[in-house]
């Protein structure tokens, strides 16, 4: 059973998500967060697997309150899912920075979004990658370069780096195994050792590391 916290600021889009969500088989709705500082509190005291979050809220927005129920979190960390009016959206940039697991437009059907949490409560890419590359893309060339992105890519072995550059890329693990000519448990296996070096939260908030820290360049050849 698939344990979600609903967080929107307008009573009747957060009602009608919960009673969408609680008859899909496999989903319980543990609670619902009227907006990011009630999200962060009832987070901690849930403990729920998967998040669907608001992006734009009065007071701690989404972005803001992923990042403090992360840090907060112990392990297994929730999956936070965005919902959102636009994707090329620098609020949903900055979710995925602080660890969003991905996002989904707010027109999105209701089979859709069920799906949508059925795969990040699995750990798997929600959208496309190339959704994410454009997005990220997007932001990363318009932005100054960020002081606190993880640096340490010297801790990551030559082939996790290459794995990590191939992500960012918007290759899937699939297509990462034929690459390189391994499995995909082995790709798997390096992304999450990278993760992990790194301190990372999600393969989203990864893909953004690799082009802020220059692995891969916007609209260019990677170095």
């Amino acid at each position: 059973m698939i344990r979600v916290l609903v967080v929107d600021d307008q009573i009747l889009i957060r009602a009608g998500l919960a009673a969408l969500l609680q008859a899909a088989p496999g989903i319980e709705v543990v609670g619902e967060a009227e907006d990011g500082e009630d999200a962060v509190a009832r987070a901690a005291a849930i403990r729920p697997d998967v998040i669907l979050m608001d992006i734009r809220m009065p007071g701690l927005d989404g972005p803001a309150a992923t990042e403090r129920i992360l840090a907060a979190s112990v392990d297994p960390l929730p999956r936070v899912l965005i919902l959102t009016t636009f994707d090329l959206d620098e609020y949903v940039y900055a979710a995925l920075r602080a660890g969003a697991s991905g996002f989904l437009l707010k027109e999105t059907g209701p089979e859709r979004l069920i799906e949508a949490v059925a795969a990040v409560a699995r750990g798997d890419m929600l959208f496309a990658p190339s959704v994410t590359r454009r997005l990220i893309e997007t932001y990363v060339s318009r932005a100054d370069p960020v002081p606190d992105t993880p640096a340490a890519l010297d801790a990551l072995t030559a082939r996790e780096r290459e794995v990590l550059r191939l992500t960012a890329r918007g290759l899937s693990n699939t297509e990462i195994a034929e690459q390189l000519f391994i499995s995909e448990a082995t790709v798997k296996t390096h992304l999450n050792r990278t993760m992990s070096k790194l301190a990372l939260d999600s393969r989203a908030q990864a893909v953004v590391v690799a082009y802020e820290t220059g692995l891969v360049v916007p609209g260019g050849l990677e170095p």
